[in-house]
């Protein structure tokens, strides 16, 4: 009789992992155009590791971060190098040529938030941007001198409202791929450094 716990576990895993969806192919469709051989790539909150195996397919050298623990795993066993970080925070200043994030971006009310690891893949907080906000303060740091960072977001998270948190951190942006949904409109901006 086959032991079947080290399966049932890795699927547990897996549903705590965001999967794959139209944000996601978006994301690394657009990121592709931007990326070749040698480009040093950093994918933020990678989930399953799909946009950082798309931009490796590229030859860009990819480096992959997640905050959750079995997405970190995922990313490994995708064969993907990973480090288990909070958006940006350890690596150097000045050295990828892009970053790109998808980030938890659904406007969630307080009472309808659940403290498991999905649920932070998916919420934004009550404006959406409870992730988005902290990273545009942060990764123009780590950006080359000529580097770009991808960030998609949804017309639920207010564009403009994440436009002028980019220009408060120093990027310009501009819509560069989009999709209309049901409910929303996804967008990926390319935000680049300005002069300050």
């Amino acid at each position: 009789m086959s032991d079947d716990r080290p399966e049932l576990a890795r699927q547990r895993d897996l549903d705590q992992v965001y999967e794959p969806a139209e944000d996601s192919h978006l994301l690394a469709e657009t990121a592709r155009e931007y990326v070749g051989e040698g480009d040093l790539v950093l994918e933020v909150g990678t989930g399953s590791g799909y946009v950082a195996t798309a931009l490796a397919k590229t030859g860009a050298d990819v480096v992959t971060t997640d905050i959750n623990p079995m997405a970190c795993r995922e990313a490994h066993e995708a064969g993907l190098p990973v480090v288990r970080a909070n958006l940006v925070e350890p690596f150097r200043d000045g050295v990828f040529d892009l970053v790109a994030f998808n980030p938890p971006y659904l406007p969630t009310p307080p009472e309808h938030e659940f403290d498991d690891w999905m649920e932070r893949a998916l919420s934004g907080g009550e404006d959406g941007r409870a992730v988005v906000d902290p990273f545009l303060e942060t990764v123009r740091r780590v950006l080359a001198a000529d580097g770009v960072v991808l960030l998609l977001v949804s017309s639920l998270t207010d564009i403009e409202a994440v436009r002028k948190r980019a220009a408060a951190g120093g990027l310009s942006a501009r819509e560069v791929a989009d999709e209309s949904h049901p409910f929303e409109r996804l967008v990926v901006l390319e935000l680049r450094p300005t002069e300050q």
